[in-house]
């Protein structure tokens, strides 16, 4: 699903109207997906108290429609425009919806908005709130936010996309001509072809070698969780290259952590408990000619390097501080530093975070929508490195689908995991016991 900047969605909008569908159209059909899914997610509509926040511009439209759409409908409904004086809201209202400021809003919010904002996230203990295309400065707290046409960068990059909640894109007639962009927001449905059952004769040949290098003395762990999550991912044989191969289980093939082989290896991930080893991974990024999985030290160790990678076939997984060294400094625009290093760099990058990117050497940036806090916790980025290893593994021609496959289920492990174990208590392995549920969302 394409991404779309502020500036795209006007100018979508800009070509559809004169392409001869009116604004006030597009205005009416906004309001009533908005209905509708305030139909279908607090049924029965007669029994909800519904307070509607509307500001000036076409979002607040877009809230007149959806008052007059429900006239009649609700228990009670009460309309508070941002340019009446202030009357007294109902605070044993059930729904508010947040009809305030839209996409066209920059800047300092300012008075009354700064008031009716605090009104909507405070004085409505009882109600769940619903944003209209966008949260109203992205300060409003909403439980779900309709967006028209595709989801907006703001919505899914950034500290106010905390403030979205579920979000759900409506068709509001937009050609998709019309819609197009160099971001997109992975769905589960885009993996529904990497998933499928296999064929009955199936044999372990047929699913690659992943080797992993890692698990220096005394870090082990890390490259035994890697070796673990390629497995259940599902590549067919995984070797790890370690110190101590005491904490790896039985399916798992041991090499000298000095003397490792490359033959026969399908793909190779290095990094997990690796510590220094700027030489090695110079070697390796010379001599490996299958896909090759950087993470953890071995990015450090090519950090501050002029190394170039061999397009998708090179995978770098940094979180924001390895990130930073790579770039040799901080930053703050993730998607331009994401995609301008996979440009220059000519490699896959995956930006670890709230909404991580996959930004590929093409220009084109791939935004992550699962995730959870309980894997802000050591070992997840080692299962994250395993299970892009095994998906890329089995599908060597498609590594691009491959890397955000492992991305999104990875990251709805951790969704699953949290509502059983709370977002303190699970552990990084634990996240593969919810692997086969977040395959199965795919289908």
């Amino acid at each position: 699903m394409n991404v779309l900047t502020a500036e795209q969605m006007r100018e979508a909008d800009r070509r559809t109207i004169a392409a001869g569908t009116p604004g006030e159209v597009l205005m009416e059909r906004a309001g009533t997906r908005v209905v509708e899914v305030l139909e279908r997610e607090f049924a029965p509509l007669a029994a909800q108290r519904v307070v509607i926040f509307c500001g000036t511009g076409n979002n607040g439209g877009d809230g007149l429609v959806v008052a007059r759409l429900l006239e009649s409908r609700v228990a009670t409904l009460q309309i508070i425009q941002s340019r009446d004086q202030r009357e007294r809201s109902d605070p044993q209202a059930t729904i508010v919806v947040d009809a305030l400021l839209g996409t066209g809003f920059s800047g300092e919010v300012r008075t009354p908005y700064a008031e009716l904002i605090r009104s909507i996230n405070e004085d409505f203990p009882h109600a769940k709130i619903v944003a209209v295309d966008i949260p109203s400065a992205l300060q409003v707290r909403a439980d779900i936010t309709v967006t028209f046409a595709a989801p907006k960068v703001e919505l899914v990059i950034g500290p106010g996309a905390e403030n979205v909640g579920k979000m759900i894109v409506a068709d509001i007639g937009i050609p998709p001509e019309f819609l197009q962009s160099d971001l997109h927001l992975s769905e589960a449905h885009d993996f529904a072809p990497l998933l499928k059952p296999r064929k009955r004769d199936s044999n372990k040949g047929m699913y690659g070698h992943v080797l992993v290098i890692g698990g220096a003395p005394g870090k082990s762990g890390a490259a035994a969780m890697a070796g673990l999550a390629a497995l259940r991912a599902g590549a067919g044989l995984v070797s790890v290259a370690c110190a101590d191969s005491s904490k790896l289980v039985p399916e798992l093939m041991t090499e000298s952590f000095e003397h490792f082989s490359l033959e026969k290896k399908t793909v190779i991930a290095v990094g997990p408990g690796l510590g220094p080893a700027a030489e090695l991974l110079s070697n390796l990024l010379s001599e490996v000619k299958v896909p090759m999985i950087i993470d953890a030290d071995g990015l450090n160790s090519i950090a501050g390097t002029d190394f170039r990678g061999r397009g998708l076939q090179t995978i770098l997984t940094p979180h924001p501080g390895e990130m930073a060294r790579l770039v040799g400094g901080k930053f703050t625009d993730r998607l331009t530093t994401a995609r301008t290093f996979a440009r220059d760099r000519n490699v896959c990058l995956v930006l670890k975070g709230q909404g991580t990117l996959i930004a590929l050497p093409d220009g084109q940036v791939w935004v992550n929508p699962t995730g959870s806090p309980s894997m802000a916790k050591g070992g997840t980025g080692d299962i994250l490195t395993g299970m892009v290893s095994g998906m890329v593994a089995q599908h060597p021609d498609d590594i691009a689908t491959a890397v955000r496959a492992a991305v999104w289920l990875h990251g709805r492990a951790g969704e699953l995991g949290a509502e059983e174990w709370t977002d303190k208590c699970l552990l990084a392995t634990e996240l593969l016991n919810y692997l086969p549920k977040a395959m199965r969302e795919c289908l």
